[in-house]
Parts: structure tokens; sequence; C-alpha cells
């Protein structure tokens, strides 16, 4: 059984749903509902669900919502190690969406993660759970030095990591990080913001062309080995070991609520990757996963399985193109 450690957001998400479409400036009738979320968490407990052996480590505050989190991740069957700031606030994400499932707009308060520094997390106990993982997954809800610091670490010993952008204000935060990741999950918003020049590269060995191409050329030039890069709705693009990959997925019946979909497409690409799938049929999984994940409210599916997602995934054709890079 694959061991993943899985480092990063486990917060919770509060969201509140319109009883019609969105008018701006006005008092909106609607209704909330609260669960434990972020996209570390969100894509152990699915892998968690898909029969890999997880270990969590989040920052936490030392309130009640901190509790909500520690009995969603034993409820996944999660080994749940987290950092307690005993004087800070569990960090939330709020968010407002339309009868249809669509985000209206969207509130993130995660001042908590700001205060995880790279010596926090590099313990002789947390040393230890790396050295004994499989893979490393981890958000860019910590600092970026924090996260350099875990990949220079996973990467001495080796050890596969997977990374979720979870915003295009914190992707950058992965961009001292790159050559050393396995995989990078996200959204087009976020390869945009990761590949926009900075001031100071003005001078850099990056073209400057080379941002303004399609995504995928532009996050190889950073030095990126491999990616994904969901486009809402729309076709998801791909490319790892040489191989480069879009697949457009079939129209979806039923959509219930956008959150955790990104989460759940990293979730079945990463699980196909450790038990040894193709590109194509990693990618395939991640769609039939972020698909499941679109049908529920929440961000995962509790009625997760390895039968389930087999399932799902035997019974959505979809013909790839894909192309050497």
């Amino acid at each position: 059984m694959p061991r993943i450690l899985a480092v990063g957001g486990a917060h919770i998400d509060h969201k509140g749903w319109l009883d019609a479409p969105h008018r701006p400036g006005a008092s909106n009738p609607g209704h909330w509902r609260s669960e434990p979320g972020g996209g570390a968490f969100n894509a152990a407990r699915n892998l968690a669900r898909l029969g890999h052996q997880v270990t969590l480590v989040a920052p936490r505050g030392g309130d009640a919502l901190a509790g909500q989190v520690a009995d969603a991740a034993r409820e996944a069957g999660i080994e749940d190690c987290p950092l307690t700031f005993l004087d800070r606030a569990t960090p939330s994400y709020t968010a407002i969406l339309e009868p249809d499932g669509n985000l209206v707009t969207a509130l993130a308060d995660m001042a908590l993660y700001d205060f995880v520094p790279a010596r926090r997390l590099m313990t002789a106990r947390f040393r230890e759970r790396l050295e004994a993982a499989d893979l490393l997954l981890a958000d860019a809800n910590l600092p970026g030095d924090a996260l350099e610091a875990l990949t220079k670490a996973a990467h001495q010993r080796a050890i596969p990591v997977a990374a979720i952008a979870v915003s295009p204000a914190k992707v950058v935060r992965w961009k001292a990080s790159l050559p050393r990741l396995t995989l990078l999950a996200m959204n087009m918003a976020e390869a945009v913001a990761l590949t926009a020049p900075t001031p100071g590269e003005a001078d850099s060995n990056v073209p400057a062309e080379a941002m303004t191409q399609a995504p995928l050329q532009a996050l190889m030039q950073l030095g990126l080995t491999g990616g994904l890069v969901s486009d809402g709705g729309g076709s998801v693009q791909a490319f790892q070991a040489g191989a480069q990959l879009t697949l457009a997925p079939p129209p979806l019946a039923q959509l219930t609520d956008v959150t955790g979909a990104g989460d759940a497409l990293a979730s079945g690409f990463i699980d196909g990757l450790l038990n040894g799938g193709s590109l194509e049929e990693n990618l395939a999984r991640g769609i039939a996963l972020a698909r499941l994940t679109l049908e529920v409210t929440g961000p995962v599916r509790h009625d997760l399985s390895s039968a389930l997602l087999a399932q799902t995934r035997s019974a959505m054709p979809m013909p790839p193109q894909a192309s050497p890079l």
C-alpha cells in the first residue's frame, strides 16, 4: 500500500448557496453549510478512501473548528499529526455559490498558514515521516520558504512530490521548487499567474515570449516536468515523462458543487501515478474523480472507493489526442 505524507491546508469551508441567481449589491436569500476542506486535505481524504496509507501534517488553531478537521481526518482513515497553534484560529474559506453550484465570490481567512516557517516543519519526527513516504503531497497554503525546504528534503531522499496550486495568488510560492516537482495541479488562471514574469525576471533565462505561449510550454520553460492544467468544464491538459495530452471531458449531466473538483482531479491522477498508470489513464482517472465530486455537495465524496472510481472511469469514453513534446 503506497504511503503518502500530505502537508498543507486543512481548514473549514463555509459555503452559502443562493436560492436564485446572484444580484450584486442586494440581499440574496440562501442557506449555509460548513465542513472541512483545504487542497491538501481534500486530496488526502480522496487518496485514503482509494486505499492509500495517508499521514496528514497541517497547521491548526486551538479552537472548536480544529476538532471538526480532526474528526474528518479520522473518518477518512488518515493518520492526523497537526501543527497546533493554541492561540490562533483554525483557517477558513467562505464561498458564495449560485444555485447551479458556480462560484460567485470567496474569502480565504488563512493567516495561520503564514506562521509555519520551514524550521517548524523540518523536525526530526517530520523527517522520519518523510523518509517513510512513497510520495509527498503538498499545497501552496504554506509559505514559500517552507515549500522550498519540503521539496529539497524530498528531492534529497528521491521521494516524488505532487503539488496543488490552491489559487492564482499562492501558486507563485511553488516557483522556486518547480524543477523538484513530479506534478503540479492547477487551473488555467493559476497557470497564467505562475508563468507571468515578475519585475525581477526581465533579465532571466526564461524568454519573455515563452510566458505568452500555451501554458504547458511556458511551464516547461520554467523547469516543471509534470503538470495538470484544468479549465473549468473545458479540456484538461497534462504533461509528464516526455508526453503531452489533452482530454475533453464529456458533458456533465449534473453539477451540484464545484468546490474540491480540482483537488479531485489531482487525486485521481496521483492515484493512477502511484499504481503505475500511463499518462492517458492517469488523466482519465483524474477527470472521472472530478466528475464524481461535482455530483455531490462538498469538496469530497464520502462514499468514494476504488470500485466506484473504476466503474465511473469505465463508463466514461473519452478519445484522447496525444502528442509527444
